[in-house]
């Protein structure tokens, strides 16, 4: 699909052709979907009409030679003038790569920022629910921090890897010759995760036996568990917006997620206070504020859906929501390794950490929470990368996908080097935005320069990770996080920090590594030793249920 601005003029010597076809509208028609054609065309399952035929009325002097073609949906953008249209920029040899760049680079802008606001505000829900309770007492912040640890591993790093298994058939399917298997994909989706979180829920449920036998303070422990009976009203929820927001994020509705919980957020914000202080809620109130949340924003992401969205990419519910199981399956395993992979050595980092003692842990939280508050940048970069490379692989511009996974990669190493720079420059005063101790800032202020540097490859490798999705590459990408972070990452700073001596400053030295040699995997496999072409006809496969080796499934049915 093409998202661009199409404020371009056609040439005079194009009317000429124009006025030639005129003479001769037999000669035009051979380039057009016949009536006879139309009815081998792929048919909407609604009956909405996929492809038109265009008559010589249709044409005038602002008519594009390159008419986007109507069985293919665009995502209307604004062009310079401030209309709306589809744009019609064509993958031809003919346009040079820096134009490609200069086009996709304000694609990306576009499609990033939205990623970025819901992201970001999205984990303000669970920031609040941690500001709430820790006001209570120390007990209350360590159990809703252990609750919140283990809802990331178990829950919501679960949920997160099995939706992405959506970037590698959605998008590609909005700019297919069938668009309604986006609604397809999703129910499917929808009915699978829901078989999926039943074992997650039974365990959050149970949850207080199972930290003690990890050797929890029994109080801690209890209050923990008490988090995440009360959060596991919201999975649910949480993991059907992980779904919509691809819904929506495939049909270049970015702004839509965006705006929904950016108003959610703050509600959210302001129920945490009422549950736990008026209300007299205490530590409960703050995960079940956050519960109703997320059940808020899947409500107002359903409507928004019915009311505002064109049915384009929906499919009539059937019998067809029990098919490609198997393609789901495989892709969704794969995609929960790679994203679960990734938290996991996060988690064992900081595990490690508070081995060496309190300063070092509470430096280490401080590098933590820089590490991840700008890799928000880059993985909202990657995001819209997937998106946009999966649309024109749908649409069959392999050439224009080639430029965008290579800018994306070139954008997310100048982002993490101008973060590289930065926190080089503010090392010694860093710290102090988190803690006043100046022990813990004079060990940040060694450290930060290492974290700063493995910036740069964490963001290479989110945009290598999401180009590997977008060509439903996940086994490559756990692969390549199984060895870059627990063959080669964690032994490595393990080593170095316990055997050599060189403390937090040596685990942060293995991370790097393992970042540097997973971000060269990535955009080695990802990147340069695609086949672009290859990739078009692999995507159209997969669209309609075409897995590795399998038969082609009935959409329709």
């Amino acid at each position: 699909m093409s998202h661009h601005h199409s404020t371009s003029q056609s040439l005079p010597h194009d009317y000429a052709i124009l006025s030639h076809f005129n003479d001769d509208a037999r000669h035009y028609q051979a380039y057009l979907p016949s009536v006879a054609d139309a009815d081998n065309e792929p048919s909407h399952p609604r009956g909405i009409p996929i492809r038109r035929v265009v008559s010589m009325a249709d044409i005038s002097e602002r008519t594009p030679l390159i008419k986007h073609d109507p069985s293919i949906p665009c995502i209307h953008e604004l062009s310079d003038d401030g209309d709306s249209a589809c744009s019609e920029q064509s993958d031809s040899e003919r346009v040079p790569s820096t134009q490609m760049f200069r086009e996709e680079l304000r694609t990306l802008t576009r499609y990033s920022l939205p990623v970025f606001a819901s992201h970001v505000f999205e984990y303000s829900f669970i920031l609040a629910s941690v500001v709430t309770i820790g006001h209570i007492s120390t007990v209350a912040l360590a159990a809703g921090t252990l609750g919140m640890m283990t809802a990331n591993v178990t829950g919501y790093a679960i949920a997160q890897g099995f939706a992405s298994t959506l970037d590698t058939l959605l998008p590609a399917a909005w700019t297919s010759d069938t668009p309604h298997m986006i609604g397809l994909w999703t129910q499917r989706m929808v009915v699978m995760t829901a078989f999926g979180l039943i074992p997650i829920l039974i365990l959050w449920f149970n949850a207080e036996p199972v930290l003690l036998l990890l050797k929890q303070e029994p109080e801690v422990a209890h209050l923990a568990a008490v988090f995440l009976k009360y959060a596991a009203f919201g999975l649910p929820a949480y993991s059907f917006n992980c779904i919509s927001r691809r819904y929506f994020q495939s049909q270049g509705l970015f702004s839509v997620p965006a705006r929904i919980i950016m108003v959610t957020a703050l509600f959210n914000a302001f129920l945490n206070w009422l549950f736990v202080y008026p209300l007299g809620l205490s530590f409960r109130g703050a995960p079940l504020a956050t519960a109703i949340s997320f059940n808020i924003v899947s409500l107002a992401s359903i409507l928004y859906g019915i009311f505002f969205v064109p049915r384009t990419a929906w499919h009539p519910i059937g019998r067809g929501v029990w098919q490609g199981w198997g393609l789901l399956g495989r892709l969704g395993i794969a995609g929960i390794g790679q994203v679960v992979s990734e938290w996991w050595t996060w988690e064992l980092a900081g595990f490690a950490a508070s081995m060496l003692g309190p300063v070092t842990l509470a430096a280490q939280s401080t590098l933590l929470v820089t590490a991840s508050a700008t890799y928000q940048a880059p993985f909202a970069l990657s995001v819209a990368a997937s998106v946009r490379i999966g649309n024109l692989l749908g649409e069959g511009k392999a050439r224009r996908a080639e430029v965008v996974a290579k800018l994306s990669t070139a954008v997310a190493a100048v982002i993490g080097c101008i973060w590289w720079i930065s926190f080089v420059i503010l090392r010694k005063k860093w710290s102090y935005l988190f803690n006043n101790d100046p022990e813990v800032a004079s060990m940040v202020s060694v450290v930060l320069p290492i974290t700063a540097f493995s910036l740069v490859f964490d963001g290479v490798n989110a945009i290598g990770a999401g180009v590997l999705r977008a060509r439903g590459k996940q086994v490559a990408g756990v692969l390549l996080n199984l060895s870059a972070f627990y063959v080669l990452g964690i032994p490595l700073g393990l080593l170095l920090t316990f055997h050599f001596g060189f403390q937090l400053g040596g685990l942060w030295i293995g991370l790097t590594a393992g970042l540097i040699y997973s971000s060269i995997g990535a955009v080695w496999i990802g990147i340069v030793r695609a086949d672009w072409e290859a990739e078009v006809e692999r995507a159209r496969a997969r669209v309609r249920g075409k897995g590795n080796g399998g038969k082609e499934e009935d959409a329709q049915r």
